[in-house]
């Protein structure tokens, strides 16, 4: 009979060797390779399954178009972050923080689905714990019906959900979490590399064949990223992590991955005592009602997938106290900020090699909308001389290097965003083509340079 193989396998990226190494080769890891062990018969059995399932490859023009139906989630940011629904046959990774809200979150999306089966499987709470935290998610659940269809499973053998599974016949599975599960096909212990591989394969395996659904909640580590092996990432269609202080209220929801959507969306929610409640206007969580009269404050118009909001940038220049200058940033990109204050120096002529600059995105939102420049560089000089700006006054541009405002995406709905929000004037590139007739309370001032946007905002 033939021997069981020996391999090692990077937890970090999934990079297999056949001996042990100290640095991994493809994501430079140290210490990252762990030892598996492959069944010798359960490989010759998957090459025979595959020799039989061998098929002839079609032409791409001779495939068929099918118009695939998504399944409402009942909730408009998470079907808004997985591209309009959960497509059938789909299996979904959602990775946060513990505590941070994915089980909440979860159980009260299936409970506003009626007619929908479902099963849930939990591997960490007991029967008990889920129905206390659905009691009170229903207890003053609004919209949507209430879902008598819930299935619950406590187990961790894959094998043995699977039973259920064939038994119960579900619309949608849910798996609480995926680092819990164990198969009798890996002999290592729940929680391992080949233990997570190989049940997210075979859930994989029935998600593509049956066309139902499967949601796994997985945990991240230290560093940020979901805990496993990287390769659990690419199994996946889609990856969305929840994002957020889980001492404060609000909570985001961001497409990592997606399949069959786009990765530029997220959904903004409220954590409450009954549960999360999507936040349909993000200006209620971006914008501050108290900021008039304050220095360091600018709105930009920002735009993350298909979605404009408003965004309030804070900045505080202050004269470096230990002699070396700082520079921080929280939620924008620190090497940007670096750039932008040397265009402000360089092309404006504001010293200020020997102060410290701190910038800050309100909300706790990280913004990657190019857009957000000419905001960052009027809240900087707003607080570096001291002098707020008008609480009417919004902006959106990207800064260039010789110090032009750059024409930016979707002018439009940035500047219909303003108006519905109350703002009164608007700064956009002179190169964007707008239609002014279009907007009648909103006064639309075009800059082609930084120093006109900050004449116009200074004087």
């Amino acid at each position: 009979m033939a021997k069981d193989k020996i391999a090692y396998v990077c937890e970090n990226c999934g990079q297999e060797s056949a001996k042990w190494i100290g640095k991994c080769p493809s994501c430079n890891e140290w210490n990252t390779f762990r030892e598996i062990r492959i069944k010798a018969d359960s490989a010759q059995q998957s090459l025979r399954h595959v020799a039989k399932s061998a098929t002839a490859p079609l032409l791409l023009k001779d495939i068929p178009l099918q118009d695939v139906s998504r399944m409402d989630m009942h909730d408009e940011e998470l079907n808004r972050v997985l591209g309009g629904g959960l497509v059938p046959g789909s299996i979904v990774l959602l990775g946060g923080d513990p505590g941070i809200g994915k089980s909440t979150l979860t159980l009260q999306t299936i409970m506003r689905m009626p007619d929908t089966n479902v099963l849930y499987v939990s591997g960490e709470e007991s029967a008990h714990q889920l129905k206390l935290r659905a009691d009170r998610i229903s207890a003053n659940m609004q919209g949507g019906g209430h879902n008598e269809n819930v299935s619950v499973l406590c187990e961790t053998s894959l094998e043995k959900i699977f039973d259920t599974i064939r038994d119960a016949a579900p619309d949608l599975i849910i798996v609480d979490s995926i680092q819990t599960m164990e198969t009798e096909a890996a002999d290592s212990a729940p929680g391992s590399i080949t233990q997570i591989r190989e049940c997210t394969s075979a859930l994989l395996r029935y998600a593509k064949t049956s066309g139902v659904p499967v949601i796994l909640i997985g945990h991240i580590n230290k560093e940020g990223t979901i805990a496993g092996p990287k390769i659990l990432e690419h199994i996946v269609d889609a990856v969305i992590q929840f994002e957020g202080d889980r001492q404060g209220i609000y909570r985001i929801l961001r497409s990592i991955k997606n399949r069959f959507g786009s990765t530029s969306e997220l959904g903004i929610y409220e954590m409450q005592q009954n549960g999360l409640r999507p936040v349909s206007n993000p200006s209620e969580l971006l914008l501050s009602d108290d900021r008039e009269g304050m220095s360091g404050v600018a709105i930009s118009a920002a735009v993350e997938g298909m979605r404009p909001f408003l965004v309030e940038t804070q900045a505080l220049v202050s004269t470096a106290a230990y002699g070396t200058p700082q520079r921080s940033a929280t939620g924008f990109d620190q090497r940007r900020l670096n750039m932008l204050l040397a265009v402000l120096e360089k092309r404006v002529g504001f010293k200020l090699a020997q102060k410290d600059v701190f910038l800050n995105i309100a909300g706790g939102l990280k913004v990657t909308d190019m857009a957000m420049d000419l905001s960052v560089i009027a809240a900087v000089l707003s607080s570096n001389v001291d002098t707020p700006i008008e609480s009417g006054y919004c902006m959106c541009g990207e800064v260039g290097l010789s110090g032009e405002v750059r024409p930016v995406s979707r002018i439009d709905q940035r500047i219909a965003e303003a108006e519905k929000l109350g703002f009164t004037d608007i700064i956009v590139p002179y190169r964007n083509k707008i239609e002014k007739s279009k907007f009648n309370n909103i006064n639309i001032h075009p800059v082609r340079k930084v120093e006109e946007a900050l004449r116009e905002l200074f004087g």
